[in-house]
């Protein structure tokens, strides 16, 4: 079930494959992610080290659950990754061009987890290209919804 999408990712970027990452938060995070107060919109996926990190990616503390801690909307979170997948993702992000980007948030047996995707950046004209087919798709669909 998905909590949040980030719906910019996949016009910015051609997505090439998909991971599925635990998330290291704190209780009031899972909480605020639970009532929906979270944003991947601006965030970004980066390796430091043998680490793979989010920056950007804000979660608004709910005022009821975060009455003893003070919360950092927008701290830096660890994600969790398999050894060989944190490897073979170093590789490919060092050649040029490749990023790291999170697609959505998600539950899976109960706990929270990102996908990220490998991708690559669109030029402008990619962008429009994406575009023309995207209006062509829905006109089709209209056009065939108005036959019946």
């Amino acid at each position: 079930m998905s909590i949040i999408d980030n719906r910019k990712a996949f016009h910015e970027y051609f997505i090439e494959e998909r991971f599925e990452a635990g998330m290291v938060l704190e209780g009031w995070e899972v909480k605020a992610i639970r009532a929906g107060r979270a944003q991947i919109k601006e965030a970004y996926v980066a390796l430091r080290g043998e680490e793979v990190i989010v920056h950007g990616m804000h979660i608004s503390a709910l005022l009821s659950a975060s009455t003893h801690v003070k919360p950092d909307p927008v701290r830096i979170r660890k994600l969790l990754l398999k050894g060989h997948e944190i490897s073979g993702l170093i590789g490919k992000v060092e050649r040029a061009g490749y990023t790291l980007v999170p697609l959505d948030l998600h539950y899976s047996k109960g706990r929270v987890k990102m996908e990220i995707g490998l991708a690559k950046g669109k030029k402008q004209y990619d962008k429009r290209e994406t575009e023309k087919e995207r209006d062509w798709q829905r006109e089709k669909q209209r056009l065939v919804r108005d036959k019946r």
